[in-house]
C-alpha cells in the first residue's frame, strides 16, 4: 500500500482553483486523491486514513482543509503534509513552506523531514494555529462564500470593517497568568503569525508548549482595528490598551453569544476553554533556520 494519500479541498468551482486540483493530482499521480464536497468530508477522510495504515496524510487546501485534517489524524502516528493552494495559508507561512510552489512542497512531502509541534484544542477542537474570540470570529461568521471568491483574505478585512460600528462584547477571562480580567476582543496563537505574513504573536514559539495571547481592554471595535495595525507593524506591544501573555490554559466566558473561530473557521460561542498538548503533531516541514 502506498504510505501517502491526499485530501484535497477543490474550494471554488473557479478556473483557477481547477488548475490547482490538476496541478495536486499530477503531484500526487501515484497516491490516492480524495476531494471533498462539503464541510467536515476532510476530518472524516483524514480519520479513515488513519484507519487504513497510511502514514503520510496530505492537506491539500487552505487553513481550514488543514484544521479538519488534524481533527482526523490527531492522536495517531500518522505524519501531516502541506499543500497550501487555499485561500489562507498562514500555518504553511508559520513552517517556512514556499507558498504556492507546490512541486517544492510536494519534495518536502516526500524526503520525510519533521517538524514535532504543539497541539492547541478548544473545547477538545484541535487546531494549528491561531484562535480568534470576538471581532474575527465575528467577521468569519459575517463572510460570505462570494465575497471570499471575490477578494481573498481581504473579504475578512471588509468584513471587520462593516462590524466596527457595533458595541463590543465584555469577555471574561480566566487564566493562571492573565494580567487582565475582562477583555473586548482575545486572540490566541500557537505560532506567530496572524492574517498571513504578520509576525503578530511576537515571542510564540510553535513547540513551546504555551498558548500565546493577546487581549485587548475594553474598547469599541474602531479603537480594536487601530490597534490590531499598530500591533501588526510594530516589533514588540507595548501599548496600554492591549496585554500579551502566554499560559498553558485558557477559559473565556461572556454573557452574550460570542462566536469563536479555529484557524479562521467557527466551532460555536463562549464559554470555550483552551488547552495545549506539548510536541504532539508531526509535520512534514523543511528544516529550521
Amino acid at each position: 500500500m502506498n504510505k501517502t494519500i491526499v485530501i484535497l479541498n477543490p474550494a471554488a468551482h473557479s478556473d483557477r482553483a481547477n488548475r490547482w486540483r490538476e496541478e495536486v493530482e499530477l503531484l500526487a499521480r501515484d497516491c490516492p486523491v480524495r476531494a471533498t464536497e462539503h464541510a467536515g468530508e476532510a476530518e472524516s477522510f483524514a480519520r479513515q486514513a488513519v484507519d487504513e495504515g497510511f502514514s503520510k496524510i496530505v492537506a491539500a487546501g487552505g487553513d481550514g482543509t488543514i484544521n479538519e485534517v488534524v481533527n482526523g489524524l490527531a492522536g495517531s502516528a500518522a505524519m501531516l503534509g502541506l499543500l497550501p493552494v487555499g485561500t489562507v495559508n498562514v500555518f504553511a507561512t508559520e513552517l517556512g513552506l514556499p507558498s504556492h510552489n507546490l512541486d517544492a512542497c510536494w519534495e518536502i512531502i516526500q524526503s520525510d523531514h519533521t517538524r514535532i509541534v504543539d497541539l492547541p484544542s478548544a473545547n477538545g477542537k484541535y487546531f494549528v494555529q491561531l484562535a480568534g474570540v470576538g471581532l474575527d470570529a465575528q467577521a468569519v461568521k459575517e463572510t460570505s462564500l462570494a465575497l471570499k471568491r471575490s477578494f481573498g483574505p481581504l473579504s475578512y478585512l471588509i468584513s471587520a470593517a462593516q462590524i466596527a460600528a457595533r458595541t463590543p462584547p465584555r469577555l471574561f477571562i480566566e487564566s493562571d497568568n492573565a494580567p487582565v480580567r475582562e477583555s473586548s476582543f482575545v486572540l490566541i496563537g500557537n505560532g506567530r503569525h496572524y492574517g498571513g505574513p504578520f509576525p503578530f504573536f511576537k515571542h510564540a514559539v510553535i513547540d513551546d508548549g504555551l498558548l500565546d495571547i493577546v487581549t485587548f481592554k475594553q474598547l469599541g471595535y474602531l479603537e480594536i482595528i487601530k490597534y490590531l495595525q499598530e500591533v501588526f507593524f510594530s516589533s514588540d506591544i507595548r501599548l496600554p490598551e492591549v496585554e500579551y501573555f502566554q499560559t498553558r490554559r485558557l477559559r473565556i466566558r461572556s454573557e452574550q453569544d460570542v462566536p469563536v473561530e479555529l484557524d479562521g473557521e467557527l466551532i460555536g460561542n463562549c464559554p470555550v476553554e483552551f488547552a495545549i498538548r506539548d510536541q504532539k503533531l508531526r509535520v512534514l516541514a523543511p528544516p529550521s533556520l
